[in-house]
């Protein structure tokens, strides 16, 4: 038996629950894995909170990524003993997750945690700090560099912006932190921001051109955001897109492509590759602080549900780890 966050479907309404589940329950994959840590991310609240459409199969034990240790294994690459991490791939939506004290999942799907780094560290750089990674590698192959000016992130207190900002910063680019929470500028310039827009300031219908303000960005927001984004974005710029806290619509034209030769780039961070999965990684274990994990919000699996309602409403910033 093992202890795990259970979703359940209640009509239209999403029950969250803590429950002892069986480990015959677990069907899907071919490793056990004792979860030392999950985390909790916004698309974890939706899911707990069922406000958004996030759960595919029910039951559902969420979370979308988790690190820990090789219980049993039928798969070749990975050993009882092993420390592994996964994100993406479905987890938390379509197969059960990490906010349990055990999971199943397919050995493909899982990579080992690099050298050096703790499952809690891990975690508390999760698949927000996984995705900000591969926004920064996506920025640096459309070739954008320091001396072109500055890197806007959007959504710059949660958990991709604000890791975003340190690992832009840590490379050499001038960081400006998009946010509507002003009362966490102080921080932001902590992690590396050397500006803070307002989030309102974007929020605006855009012209199909703007001023040239931006080298790149970084945006998890999406939406009109994204759009007023292109619009002001440098000639040669880069724009990654990671994110939909906005909306999913997307309305500009086709001029900062043809006339700036601006590039929008998708961020895929659920499918993607295993190399690259393991590239990312190592990157983010060599640029973040010795201490980040120290700066995470630690809480137990029974506070759970009241932190992805507390998430939702804003009254937490950066990451969040989850001890089952």
């Amino acid at each position: 038996m093992f202890k795990a966050l259970l979703l359940e479907e209640s009509g239209k309404n999403t029950h969250a629950s803590l429950q002892r589940l069986n480990e015959t329950q677990l069907t899907t994959g071919d490793v056990l894995v004792k979860v030392d840590y999950s985390t909790l991310n916004y698309k974890d609240a939706l899911a707990i909170t069922g406000k958004g459409k996030i759960v595919r199969q029910w039951p559902m034990v969420p979370g979308i990524d988790y690190a820990g240790t090789v219980l049993a294994s039928d798969h070749p690459d990975h050993r009882i003993g092993d420390e592994v991490i996964l994100t993406g791939w479905g987890v938390g939506e379509q197969h059960w997750g990490g906010l349990a004290e055990k999971a199943c999942a397919k050995g493909d799907w899982l990579i080992p945690l690099p050298a050096g780094m703790s499952p809690k560290r891990a975690m508390a750089i999760g698949t927000a700090g996984f995705t900000a990674m591969l926004s920064l590698m996506a920025l640096e192959h459309a070739g954008i560099k320091p001396e072109q000016g500055p890197i806007l992130v959007t959504g710059a207190t949660g958990g991709v912006g604000s890791v975003a900002v340190r690992l832009l910063a840590k490379a050499g680019f001038e960081v400006h932190a998009a946010t509507g929470r002003p009362q966490h500028a102080d921080w932001l310039r902590e992690l590396g921001a050397s500006e803070i827009v307002d989030r309102a300031d974007l929020d605006k219908e855009p012209a199909a051109l703007e001023s040239q303000h931006w080298a790149g960005a970084i945006d998890s927001v999406g939406g009109r955001t994204l759009a007023r984004i292109l619009s002001q974005t440098k000639m040669d710029g880069a724009v990654a897109a990671c994110g939909l806290a906005g909306g999913v619509a997307l309305n500009t034209t086709v001029m900062p492509f043809i006339l700036r030769g601006v590039q929008l780039i998708g961020i895929n961070s659920v499918y993607m590759a295993k190399e690259k999965r393991i590239e990312a990684w190592q990157r983010l274990q060599k640029s973040l602080p010795l201490d980040f994990e120290d700066q995470a919000q630690e809480f137990t699996l029974e506070q759970s549900i009241q932190v992805a309602q507390d998430m939702l409403a804003g009254k937490l910033k950066g990451r969040v780890v989850i001890q089952p």
